[in-house]
């Protein structure tokens, strides 16, 4: 099952690409319509092609992400100037990150802007982070920007995000946990359990993880509380024809 989820308050809502379900329940609002395919790339390319006509305004990738730049830590945010994702770069609206920016600049956290990478695997490992960091220059790392970007670029929308890291450049994501989600992004608890009796997942790392996620999400919940309706992203009425 797909989330897909739309809160209209006018004919042109932004819309809320996601992974989780609990990231899109976080996004949901005035002004904004949620989509989301439980961590999986291709599956969210389908959901977004059947937007013939995507009905909003502006595309906003906004949830958790994995750090690669080691100066940042769970909690801290990340306000995407552009996506990286198989040597292609696409921009962020600037004027979109600019205004996301300044709603978020009295925030009792670290906001940066910079590139996010786009991957449609996990990245998992440290060193696997560090790779990457060094091939794009990006600070984080998630499965849905690069496609929402795709999406937005292929309506003429402006594309933006929003993520919040979750586990660190030098910190490990358990393979089993990373894979542990329905289709509908709710947490799979039987895959969890299940890894545990296999002992591919350590109780260490899962408590690490759940601190991360902790950290992660208060942060998300409190952007989301700062962005307001709409999520934040102005009204550039000039890009609005043929979207309705």
């Amino acid at each position: 099952m797909i989330v897909v989820e739309d809160s209209l308050t006018g004919p042109h809502p932004v819309l809320a690409v996601t992974g989780l379900a609990r990231e899109a329940r976080l996004a949901a609002g005035p002004g904004v319509a949620t989509v989301g395919a439980g961590g999986n790339p291709e599956r969210l390319r389908a959901v977004l092609r059947e937007r013939v006509r995507p009905g909003c305004r502006a595309v906003m990738s906004i949830g958790i992400a994995g750090g690669l730049d080691p100066a940042l830590a769970p909690g801290d945010v990340v306000v995407a100037t552009g996506v990286v994702a198989a040597g292609r770069r696409h921009g962020a609206h600037p004027d979109v990150v600019r205004a996301l920016a300044a709603r978020l600049a009295d925030a009792p956290f670290r906001v940066r802007r910079a590139d996010l990478a786009g991957e449609d695997f996990a990245v998992l490992s440290p060193h696997a982070k560090a790779v990457l960091h060094v091939q794009t220059g990006a600070a984080a790392v998630d499965m849905e920007s690069h496609v929402a970007a795709s999406f937005a670029q292929a309506h003429g929308l402006p594309f933006c995000a929003v993520r919040v890291i979750c586990d660190p450049a030098d910190r490990a994501l358990p393979a089993a946990i990373a894979k542990a989600l329905k289709p509908n992004g709710e947490p799979d608890l039987l895959a969890v359990l299940s890894a545990l009796a296999r002992r591919s997942a350590k109780v260490g790392g899962l408590v690490r993880l759940a601190r991360d996620s902790s950290a992660a999400f208060a942060s998300l919940g409190r952007c989301r509380a700062l962005l307001g309706v709409g999520l934040g992203v102005p009204d550039l009425g000039e890009l609005l024809r043929d979207v309705a």
